[in-house]
């Protein structure tokens, strides 16, 4: 009876660690993500590049997540979620580092390449563990993990803008944090193999789904094209909040830089005040709520008040509102399409997120080459209303389904 206390312990105790290693992962995938959109406004300058070059970088680094994204299933049959975890931090590690040494347009987007392999794999793996494996509010707090290292970046990318070591030396402090996550993640591979050995049978009950069957499943169709707007909507404050007051309101570079992070600050600490109350909320409405949220938050940067300010009140509103959405999405795939089918449509999800980031840009790009940027606001508030008619329409389906979807 003692032994199976302290065996009882012994297993929580390294659950626990298991959980800690997760959230770290996660802070990872998100310290990369806003360094692009905070330095660029500087970063364009020196590569004599345009503005709207930026897009450019994003689109291939999002080709690459959604190839890995798609492999994702085939890899973790394979390698096990430990070990890719481990290898893509340290695969972004080595592209950060050759961001920073980069003197031409052209080396950005080659190991761009390399970088989106590693940030896909990460999203994909880590998501579908915690849709099956733990509770809601781990899956917000995971999700606050990646806000934390969003939110740190920018103010990184700022200090080092405004002193001797410019954009290159943000690139090389993140580079080098990244390093140090990565060993951690290589020196916990061992809990993941007891994880999955304890998650063996969960594993023998996943059924490996063809593309073409994940495409005709009743419901895919409208989550993926939700997620795909929805992570648009990301990408909007995350590519081009620092070049919107840049441009828009002509403030300093450095100044700019650092309210590229309001957005990852709202979203931030939502996610962070959800994990406390998700358990009792179901995932449908926290989505239905976020984006009547960030529809609304949208008229505080669309309205001009004549000073910028209320504007940095919108755009950590939007990230309040944005908050839940792709937690909640990613969580409700099993209770949606069944556990057993999960592993195989979260890639999916995983791939079309990416492609709405890869879409996304592209037109905004251009959109501000004819237009303006001034209207980076209005496309969030047309993007929220249409994912709000999309996932009501997958939750009356499901409703009316009451059972799992028929794999066709």
């Amino acid at each position: 009876m003692i032994r199976s206390g302290k065996i009882f312990r012994l297993a929580v105790k390294e659950m626990s660690l298991l959980i800690a290693i997760i959230y770290l992962a996660f802070v990872s995938l998100g310290l990369p993500d806003s360094l692009l959109g905070s330095g660029w406004p500087v970063m364009h300058v020196e590569m004599n590049a345009p503005l709207s070059r930026a897009s450019i970088i994003t689109s291939i680094i999002f080709i690459a997540t959604i190839t890995s994204a798609l492999l994702s299933d085939r890899l973790i049959r394979k390698f096990g979620t430990g070990k890719i975890t481990a290898f893509s931090v340290f695969l972004t590690a080595v592209s950060m580092m050759g961001f920073s040494f980069s003197g031409r347009f052209i080396l950005l987007c080659l190991i761009a390449v390399p970088y989106g392999l590693g940030a896909g794999a990460i999203d994909a793996c880590l998501n579908n563990y915690v849709a099956l494996h733990l509770s809601s509010r781990h899956m917000s707090w995971l999700h606050c993990c990646w806000g934390i290292g969003a939110t740190i970046s920018p103010y990184i990318m700022s200090a080092c803008i405004a002193s001797q070591w410019g954009w290159r030396g943000g690139y090389r402090t993140v580079s080098i944090i990244q390093l140090v996550l990565a060993a951690f993640m290589f020196a916990a591979i061992p809990l993941w193999k007891k994880g999955e050995k304890s998650n063996k049978a969960a594993q023998e009950e996943s059924v490996k789904l063809t593309l073409p069957q994940i495409i005709k499943t009743p419901g895919t169709a409208l989550i993926c094209i939700a997620f795909a707007l929805y992570c648009s909507i990301e990408q909007l404050p995350i590519v081009w909040a620092s070049s919107y007051y840049s441009e828009i309101y002509h403030l300093s570079a450095e100044k700019a830089a650092s309210f590229g992070s309001l957005y990852y600050i709202g979203m931030m600490t939502g996610r962070a005040a959800i994990g406390f109350v998700a358990d009792k909320i179901n995932d449908k409405r926290l989505i239905r709520w976020g984006m009547a949220l960030a529809l609304c938050s949208t008229f505080l940067i669309i309205i001009p008040f004549g000073s910028y300010r209320p504007s940095l009140a919108g755009f950590i509103i939007l990230g309040l509102g944005c908050a839940p959405v792709y937690p909640s999405i990613v969580h409700s795939t099993p209770e949606n399409f069944g556990r057993k089918y999960s592993q195989s449509i979260i890639g999916v999800l995983m791939a079309s997120a990416y492609t709405g980031m890869v879409i996304s840009p592209i037109i905004f790009g251009k959109l501000t080459e004819i237009i303006s940027l001034k209207y980076l606001p209005h496309c969030a508030l047309i993007l929220a209303a249409i994912i709000l008619i999309l996932t009501e329409s997958l939750n009356r389906l499901v409703k009316k389904r009451k059972c799992e979807p028929v794999i066709i």
